[in-house]
């Protein structure tokens, strides 16, 4: 099956990568970050990191032709992967309800940059 690549407005990679690629109905992403849409700054607090980061998951998502009922797993990457209060809050706001959630993963992050906050994504795309 052919692979489609998935670029997205206002975010790209510093690499020659794109944001997520479609192998039928199964898409996979690279790290989505917690960059402004708008400014292209990365906001200094996790709290702003981490709702940019899930309003990319969704724009993601939506650009591969589905939602966030179709995200199989999330593996979140937090520089203190203790403090995770921002990250609960938005996930319980984009998935209110508990027995329809993805699988999630948190791991440290280690990026020797203003980046508290990156994830990656698989999900399998209505057909």
């Amino acid at each position: 099956m052919p692979r489609r690549s998935l670029s997205l407005p206002g975010f790209s990679h510093a690499n020659p990568i794109p944001v997520a690629a479609v192998i039928d109905r199964v898409l996979a992403t690279g790290m989505i970050t917690g960059r402004d849409p708008g400014t292209h700054e990365m906001p200094p607090d996790l709290a702003t990191q981490v709702h940019h980061v899930f309003g990319h998951v969704r724009a993601v998502l939506e650009a591969a032709g589905g939602g966030p009922e179709d995200l199989l797993r999330m593996t979140v990457h937090l520089a203190d992967p203790t403090d995770r209060v921002a990250l609960n809050e938005e996930w319980t706001a984009m998935f209110p309800d508990p027995d329809d959630r993805p699988a999630r993963m948190v791991l440290p992050a280690a990026t020797g940059s203003p980046t508290l906050v990156f994830c990656d994504l698989l999900a399998v795309l209505p057909g």
